[in-house]
């Protein structure tokens, strides 16, 4: 059976009869728009693309795992504005021979995932494509607090983590290379491991500024250095290699701080606080805002690690 036997209204009703409705969902699917309450009388919004190819592979990550990822990639944008996630839309564009048990296991991740947070998927839309793409906008509520944004780090703020990096990146590498182990690791690139909970507790314990980490350590604090015009210094001791992680490299060659440092997909949380702030449980400091220097381009010495602002 394709999604062209089932059809488009089929597949439709055969996945939202899956997806549970969480508090915050007054209407869901099934009408022209869904309506979500919204107490804080403002609304904190992200949109994220996963497209088959470049951002997963079906014989890598099953149908629910790459809904877990899709879900993880948006409430995570949520958590590290200091907000509360609420509800999912999502847009599935698939071929017309794909099986809908796969569309329906996709929603089943989606929906543990924002289960996860107490989130819902309210609505959505499909449609026929020749690329397999995932299109997910996360929404959040502030609960009277101001965002926290990426601008607000200042020379002398600690730098913090929440999360863990590296393992998802590991993970990309080992099945990259044809391997299917080690299993913690390809398990952590499959389903990242989310410190939802850290973003809205560092936004009440007077976080600075604060992002997703997605894109890698460095270059996720390089976008807070460059919006807060500052330079952030990293302390490689504070960063622990685990023994999984540690052997994977030794096999595989690879230096185990490129992943740590550089790599992405495991949604960890970076923010700054100003320095005789008390970090909220789950959070670790790892390094320290200096002051920017001009035309000074990203750089490691004496055992640091720094990510600026690049300035020509």
């Amino acid at each position: 059976m394709t999604v062209t036997d089932v059809g488009e209204f089929g597949l439709i009703d055969r996945v939202t009869a899956r997806l549970a409705q969480g508090q915050s969902c007054l209407l869901g699917p099934g009408d022209d728009g869904a309506v979500v309450a919204a107490p804080d009388r403002r609304v904190v919004a992200s949109t994220d693309v996963l497209v088959e190819g470049r951002h997963f592979r079906r014989d890598w990550s099953a149908a629910r795992d790459v809904g877990h990822r899709a879900a993880a990639a948006n409430l995570a944008d949520i958590a590290a504005m200091g907000a509360t996630p609420t509800a999912l839309l999502v847009a599935l564009c698939m071929p017309a021979e794909l099986d809908p048990t796969w569309a329906e296991e996709l929603a089943d991740g989606l929906g543990a995932e924002a289960a996860l947070v107490g989130a819902s998927v309210v609505g959505g839309d499909m449609s026929a494509s020749p690329t397999l793409t995932i299109a997910v906008t996360a929404l959040g509520d502030l609960a009277g607090r101001p965002p926290v944004v990426r601008s607000g780090a200042r020379p002398g703020h600690v730098v913090a983590l929440a999360g863990r990096t590296g393992w998802a990146a590991a993970g990309y590498t080992v099945l990259s290379r044809g391997f299917r182990t080690p299993r913690l690791l390809v398990e952590a690139f499959r389903r990242p491991e989310v410190p939802y909970a850290a973003g809205p507790a560092a936004a009440a314990a007077g976080a600075t500024a604060m992002i997703d980490v997605s894109d890698g350590l460095l270059a996720d604090l390089g976008h807070v250095a460059a919006a807060s015009g500052v330079a952030v210094d990293l302390r490689r001791e504070a960063f622990e290699v685990p023994r999984q992680m540690r052997d994977a490299a030794a096999a595989l060659g690879v230096d185990p701080y490129t992943w740590i440092l550089a790599g992405g997909d495991d949604h960890a949380l970076a923010a700054t606080f100003p320095p005789d702030a008390a970090l909220p449980d789950g959070w670790r400091p790892v390094g320290r805002v200096v002051p920017q220097v001009t035309g000074e381009l990203p750089q490691v010495q004496r055992g640091h690690h720094r990510a600026g602002a690049l300035r020509r």
